[in-house]
């Protein structure tokens, strides 16, 4: 089993418009009700190439109710850990002729005590039951904090592959935790662990340190620029592909369920690496997200280049020779 978990999922009421008229009233052209965050975007793609994934998460109020029927509706299964607070949610609006999203946010809910250690004693019964583990997306407030670098800690007890995808004041203690893998964007670390990758050096010197952590896999994507990866001590450059972008939301989590995917079909790094990053580049293409199907990632995989960087891996040749 998958597990995904999100600690701060969102329910997005999204609005399409054909063209919008700032200072003016605009009349949208269709609206809907939509699952957001970043571990249920993970879970939808995931759904989308063919692998099953299990969902918990913090929901409570009305919205709560809405997103729990709307991922029941999407036939992604669950459970949860009800809250007082309201689950949050944001206004997300479409202007198809510009290519533009715009997002408004609600304030992000504020989990007890009492509800972090009822997730967490579900949270140990759950990773005990599962093959991989994903911590995706940010922590809802500072009482929820110790949830990830708790996770974590657990999959290497019992010995499970951690995802981490995560960002904010917690990452410092998540990274100490050592997950299997770690992705974040350049800005995430910039603001999350002030620590600037202005050069190449400053780029695999953080590398080294998350290995360093006993983190077997890093991923530092940068939008549509070039970025950098780690398989263990080996160091990788990355250019993605060449695609027209309309809306970047969630080509994160796209990359991030690339790597599960790939993970679960025992695929080599370099084909992961490929897979991924395509898989992210065209999410970032189309103003939906995370749903571009497996033929399509396909057909950009021989697009992405991988070179390595610093100390390079060998090769050795095992197949059979006439004596």
């Amino acid at each position: 089993m998958i597990l995904i978990v999100t600690l701060n999922p969102l329910l997005e009421r999204r609005f399409l418009f054909n063209k919008i008229l700032f200072g003016s009233v605009n009349h949208c052209n269709s609206d809907s009700i939509a699952l957001g965050g970043k571990g249920l975007n993970v879970s939808r793609q995931l759904k989308i190439l063919g692998v099953n994934s299990f969902n918990f998460f913090f929901s409570g109020g009305t919205n709560g109710k809405l997103f729990r029927e709307l991922a029941k509706n999407s036939g992604l299964e669950f459970t949860h850990i009800q809250t007082k607070s309201e689950t949050r949610h944001a206004a997300v609006i479409i202007a198809e002729k510009e290519k533009q999203v715009s997002a408004f946010f609600s304030q992000n809910p504020e989990v007890s005590e009492a509800e972090v250690d009822e997730f967490k004693s579900k949270l140990d019964k759950m990773i005990q039951n599962c093959e991989v583990v994903v911590f995706s997306g940010s922590s809802p407030c500072s009482a929820a904090d110790s949830i990830i670098p708790f996770g974590i800690r657990l999959a290497n007890k019992y010995d499970k592959i951690s995802v981490c995808d995560t960002y904010g004041s917690h990452l410092n203690e998540c990274i100490a935790a050592s997950p299997t893998m770690l992705h974040n964007n350049f800005n995430e670390i910039k603001t999350s662990l002030k620590i600037n990758l202005q050069t190449e050096n400053d780029i695999r010197k953080f590398l080294s340190y998350c290995y360093d952590k006993d983190i077997k896999r890093t991923f530092l994507t940068n939008g549509d620029k070039e970025f950098y990866a780690s398989n263990f001590d080996y160091h990788y450059k990355i250019q993605p592909i060449k695609i027209s972008e309309s809306d970047p939301t969630g080509c994160g989590d796209c990359f991030v369920a690339g790597l599960v995917y790939n993970w679960i079909r025992s695929e080599v790094f370099e084909e992961t690496l490929k897979f991924s990053t395509a898989l992210a580049g065209l999410n970032a293409s189309r103003l939906s997200v995370a749903e571009v199907e497996l033929s399509e990632i396909k057909n950009f995989i021989d697009q992405v280049q991988i070179s390595s960087v610093g100390k390079k891996t060998k090769i050795i040749d095992d197949s059979p020779h006439e004596i």
